[in-house]
Formats: structure tokens, sequence, C-alpha cells
């Protein structure tokens, strides 16, 4: 799957949820780990953390939403159950993404949902646990980002098989001005530059 992402909390304050996200992440493949304004014991979250998944990917703290910052290109997406909030089911997930959840007993500040590119909502009635919430949306990427066989009609496994991966063709670049005219590409197309000795003639140079 292509791409990276990290997902994080603000303002946690529960170590063993911190612990369980975390342990989660590192099992769906996240990239990184953080925590905005997080005020918890970091020990105690390895209670839950049994995968020690700071040891395996990069964890981050930042003290507050001013001093948050991301690679360059990847775009921040706010778990959130706002009125405007783009449905799980229905959201296109960036190849490059940072996921941010609001605190236990909380939501996203409005500071922190400013910084977001997107804000998704998962359609349920209620909230649920921090935890769970990052499980539902991190098995939601992985399933619409992933390379996965396409589900049957009917009830049971896949009846075909998982889609071949495709890799970019071969391209040739050629000095030759010439390739920026069709007609003059197809009267004299540009030399071959596939010679064993990896020489040109002079005609072609």
């Amino acid at each position: 799957m292509r791409g990276y992402f990290g997902i994080g909390i603000e303002g946690a304050s529960k170590p063993l949820n911190v612990g369980t996200l975390f342990r989660s992440a590192h099992a769906f493949g996240a990239s990184f780990a953080f925590t905005v304004d997080a005020d918890f014991r970091e020990e105690r979250s390895n209670i839950t953390d049994t995968s020690k998944s700071g040891e395996q990917m990069p964890y981050y703290h930042f003290p507050d939403h001013d001093n948050l910052f991301l690679p360059q290109g990847c775009r921040m997406v706010g778990i959130e159950l706002t009125a405007d909030a783009i449905e799980l089911p229905s959201f296109k997930h960036p190849s490059q993404a940072a996921y941010i959840l609001g605190p236990e007993r909380g939501n996203l500040s409005d500071e922190m949902q400013e910084k977001c590119d997107f804000i998704i909502k998962i359609p349920m009635s209620f909230c649920v646990n921090v935890a769970i919430a990052a499980n539902i949306v991190m098995y939601d990427r992985l399933i619409s980002l992933g390379r996965f066989a396409p589900r049957p009609v009917r009830a049971g496994a896949p009846t075909e098989p998982k889609p071949e991966a495709h890799y970019g063709g071969w391209i040739s670049r050629t000095r030759d001005k010439r390739k920026g005219d069709p007609e003059k590409f197809r009267q004299a197309p540009p030399p071959d530059y596939s010679v064993i000795d990896g020489t040109l003639d002079d005609d072609d140079a």
C-alpha cells in the first residue's frame, strides 16, 4: 500500500487508552504516532501497549497545537462528530495523512479543527472509546487503500483473485527536441539508446 499515515490524540489523559491506540497503530502499519497537549504517565501506557510500539515507530509529543508540525505534503484529518463532518464510508483517504482524535471526555479543540484539512466522523448514534474510534478509521483506510480481492456478491470467501500490482511502464528519455513535435517524431524517431556498446552513430548524436 502506497503512502503513509500517522495517528495521534489531543489532550490525552488516560494512559491505558493511549497505549491501546498506539499498539493498534503499530499493528495497522502506522509510520508514526503523536500526542498534543497530553497529560498522562507514559510508563503507564506500556501496560496496554504490549507491542512496545515506541520502539518500532517514531512517537512525537507536541506541547500544543501551535507547535504541531507534520511532514511536507501530509494532510491532517480530524476525527470528530460535527454537523458538517464527512462520513467515514464516503471519505477518500489521502495517501499521506495524519489522523487526530480528541480527548477521552471532550472534543477536538477549535484550534485543532482549524488546522485540519478534513474532518471525518464515524456514522454512529453516540461516541465510542477513543482507541476504538481510531481502530475503525485505520481499518477503513486499510480496506480502502489496500490491495485485496473484491468482496463476492454472496456471503463467503472471494471468488476473484487479488488484483495484480501495476507498476509504471518503461520511459525513454531523450535530449532530442524533436519529441515536442509529433509529426517530426514520426518521421525521425529519437535514437536507440539500447545499443550494446552504449555508443551512437554520428547520424544519431
